[in-house]
């Protein structure tokens, strides 16, 4: 399992990649490899506002479907349109397959992330 050390986590299997006054959001190599073969992505829109803890994504796979739910509250920027054809890529390449894009509008909910190591030693 990979978990690149300059994204931050949270518990819920998420990565958050920040920068400046944005940050993108993905899945983990562990919630991929959990989920199995990723069939749908339910994107958000562009524009969309959430606050922390709201449902912004669903995940369908062979197995299950997984709510994905903001870990801070923002506006969304940008959507990966290319997992609205090819959802696989989570499972390929987690990392690059960034879910959506949010302008963060609390920058201290940022606190309540953990780092590559924390996040590691939680699955254990």
């Amino acid at each position: 399992m990979n978990f690149p050390k300059d994204l931050k986590y949270n518990k819920e299997h998420l990565w958050v990649k920040v920068e400046g006054n944005t940050a993108c959001i993905g899945i983990t190599d562990y919630a991929q490899d959990q989920l199995g073969e990723i069939l749908y992505v339910d994107l958000p829109k562009v524009g969309q506002e959430f606050a922390k803890g709201d449902l912004f994504s669903e995940v369908e796979s062979a197995k299950v479907n997984s709510e994905l739910r903001m870990p801070f509250s923002g506006v969304v920027v940008e959507v990966n349109e290319e997992l609205d054809d090819s959802p696989e890529r989570i499972n390929e390449a987690p990392y690059d397959a960034w879910i959506a894009k949010f302008e963060i509008k609390n920058p201290d909910e940022l606190n309540d992330l953990i780092s590559a190591e924390e996040y590691e030693e939680s699955l254990k």
